[in-house]
């Protein structure tokens, strides 16, 4: 399948194997952002299932199970619109030399490619966040999913958070107050892991 049928389509109605044939491809989308964009949906998948099984053992995780499930549909999505936006760099890339607007236009294309990351990110922290919370509290039997949740949760917002540093970086946006927001989305997914992985207090 070319990569602007799938495109049209959304990465989402691919089968599995389809999409990582495209992304193993030489073609250069779907590639990094897309796959933090599954990865992100996936993890909230991991947590969606956690919260089912957690009835008897949290309170309120038929609204784990609601907010896990929107996570996930959110951030899916992402995968198509990170690909659109990466080609709408290239575009830019691609211009004439000698074509006045170019840089100006290369720089608006880099900062507008790194928003979709940022998403992703935020989308992966709160997902991490919520899993954390799966681990501690929720069904002993499922904790195992809920930290891998928060393991993948993490690395998404770091993988993200870093594809979104490069293209402001690249912009010429080293102040841009993004910068911070990923730094600080960053942390929070490192104390929901931390808080995961800690020992449990003996009563």
């Amino acid at each position: 399948m070319k990569e602007t049928e799938a495109s049209s389509k959304g990465y989402a109605a691919l089968p599995l194997q389809d999409f990582l044939e495209m992304v193993g491809s030489s073609e250069p989308a779907p590639g990094g952002g897309a796959v933090c964009a599954v990865a992100s949906s996936l993890a909230a998948a991991l947590a969606e299932m956690a919260s089912r099984f957690s009835e008897k053992h949290l309170d309120g995780s038929h609204r784990l199970v609601q907010r896990a499930k929107e996570l996930r549909e959110e951030a899916l999505p992402l995968a198509g619109r990170d690909a659109e936006s990466y080609k709408e760099v290239l575009a830019a890339y691609r211009l004439p030399k000698e074509d006045p607007q170019r840089k100006q236009k290369i720089r608006e294309a880099l900062s507008r490619a790194a928003d979709v990351p940022l998403q992703i990110a935020d989308i992966s922290c709160r997902t991490a966040a919520l899993a954390s919370t799966l681990s501690r509290s929720g069904n002993p039997n499922l904790k195992g999913d809920a930290v891998a949740a928060v393991l993948l949760a993490e690395a998404t917002v770091k993988a993200a958070a870093n594809l979104a540093e490069i293209n402001l970086k690249q912009a010429g946006l080293s102040d841009d107050p993004r910068l911070k927001e990923l730094g600080n989305l960053q942390e929070e997914a490192k104390k929901a892991r931390e808080e995961a992985l800690s020992p449990e207090v003996s009563a």
